[in-house]
């Protein structure tokens, strides 16, 4: 039988003597500060947030299409003039973009075939050695998914679309890197794409 040596008073260090130990127990000061708040009252902030992007997602369609066209004009921008510091960066930004947001956007097959452009362009030795279809495959690819959506069939061709697009990327990065082990490693690694 515990013997109970601590005070009445709350806040006090309370010891519990056993035959063979002692428990003590410190007074928990944030019990002051603590506010009970009744189960009818509880916030879910991930149910906001979920309420909140089913409120915007009638507009990621229209967000996909301005991204999409963003890439669709750096890349005639490419075409024009070609590869340079500034139009490199242009059209690795809006690949860039289009992977981080399609799959919250619900479009995780452009979310792959944006990353696999991305590569090409952070790991080609030379963009004016690419082959120019190789990136407008990947433009229309990001279109075609952008555009087709809504259509039931065209998410398991768009994710066979995406995983091409990706081998052939890194056949010919591999290629291409065949004197830069340093480059081989990043380009062999797994997609980061979600849905992959």
């Amino acid at each position: 039988m515990a013997k109970d040596n601590s005070k009445d008073k709350p806040g006090t260090i309370e010891v519990k003597s056993f035959g063979t130990h002692h428990v003590i127990t410190q007074p928990n000061p944030l019990r002051k500060v603590l506010l009970r708040v009744p189960e009818s009252d509880l916030d879910d902030p991930v149910g906001r947030a979920e309420k909140a992007l089913a409120g915007l997602s009638g507009e990621f369609k229209e967000w996909m299409t301005i991204e999409a066209d963003r890439l669709s004009a750096a890349h005639a921008t490419v075409q024009r003039e070609g590869f340079n510091d500034k139009t490199r960066e242009e059209l690795f930004r809006a690949a860039h973009d289009i992977k981080g947001d399609a799959a919250t956007f619900g479009y995780p097959s452009a979310a792959a075939a944006a990353e696999s452009l991305c590569r090409i362009i952070e790991h080609a030795p030379d963009l004016a050695a690419v082959p120019q279809q190789l990136i407008a495959h990947h433009i229309n690819a990001v279109q075609a998914i952008v555009r087709n959506r809504t259509k039931l069939d065209t998410a398991v061709v768009a994710g066979v679309l995406s995983k091409q697009l990706r081998g052939i990327a890194d056949e010919f990065l591999t290629h291409a890197n065949r004197d830069r082990p340093e480059h081989l490693e990043a380009i062999l690694a797994p997609s980061i794409a979600p849905g992959e």
